[in-house]
């Protein structure tokens, strides 16, 4: 019958001169995306920061969701925020700032989110215990390996671990009709070496601190596989861009010398190339 139709108008165009506009196409609706996440999705201590943002959050406008949103023309609602631990997805981390998956619903398309790292106060403890360290040692031996053993890892895997799968799994059910996916943490020093200078580790915990961060992630990848969530593995892409590496070739800013407030940090390089990544994994087209 529509065939028939415009048979029909093409015809009286022709004998009558008229020409008759074929119907609008309406333009497919932006995609509707929500980031969810701690610091390294909130790229905080990057400037300019996200005035829309609660200030306790340190919310960038350059974070890897707004790269992510402008490059695919999303409507993003960003609730990333600095110290985020997967507790919060579910209670509010600061009063007035409501938990993270109260952003979700039926209708959202996409989902992104690093998170973990927070949890227990692994993460920053490790570093800022393996630095104290260091220092005590002018950077000789391993003294954070020494002293702190198989603590950290055990606490990831036994305390992290669960809590990353009943975050993941509350994710998924508050967004049933979305695309999810967790990003792993790039890499924050170097396999081997260091840079006392910048991150005042001994060298013999650099490969502790590096075990640590590999055990974090591999979490979360097995959290993100029980979840039916995308995980986006940055060990290979990060390799080489630590914290110890030169102005414009680092993705983490190190302790000393470093160019962001918060330190031990995604710069916006490091955002930039994390979106970036995501985007390759999902297969997201560009706007």
């Amino acid at each position: 019958m529509r065939r028939l139709a415009t048979c029909i108008l093409a015809a009286v165009a022709v004998l009558t001169g008229v020409v008759v506009a074929p119907p609008a196409q309406a333009l497919p609706a932006p995609v509707r995306y929500v980031a969810l996440g701690d610091s390294y999705s909130a790229a905080s201590g990057v400037l300019p920061p996200d005035l829309t943002a609660p200030p306790q959050c340190l919310r960038s406008t350059r974070n890897y969701p707004h790269v992510i949103a402008a490059a695919i023309g999303a409507r993003l609602t960003d609730v990333t925020c600095g110290g985020a631990e997967t507790a919060d997805f579910f209670t509010e981390q600061h009063p007035g700032v409501a938990p993270q998956l109260a952003a979700l619903s039926r209708d959202t398309q996409l989902v992104t989110m690093t998170i973990g790292g927070n949890d227990s106060g692994v993460f920053i403890n490790s570093v800022l215990a393996c630095s104290s360290a260091g220092l005590a040692t002018l950077g000789q031996g391993s003294p954070c390996k020494d002293r702190y053993g198989s603590s950290f890892t055990d606490t990831v895997r036994s305390t992290t671990f669960p809590a990353l799968v009943e975050a993941l799994r509350a994710v998924r059910t508050a967004a049933p009709n979305a695309r999810v996916a967790i990003l792993g943490y790039p890499w924050i020093v170097p396999a081997s070496g260091g840079c006392f200078d910048r991150m005042t580790i001994a060298e013999g915990d650099i490969p502790y601190l590096r075990d640590l961060q590999a055990t974090l992630n591999d979490v979360v990848r097995r959290a993100a596989s029980l979840s039916g969530v995308t995980f986006v593995d940055l060990s290979r892409v990060s390799d080489g861009h630590d914290a110890c590496q030169p102005i414009g070739v680092r993705w983490i800013e190190p302790v000393l010398q470093g160019l962001n407030p918060v330190i031990v940090h995604p710069n916006a390089l490091g955002e930039a190339e994390m979106a970036a990544r995501t985007m390759a994994v999902l297969r997201l087209d560009r706007g």
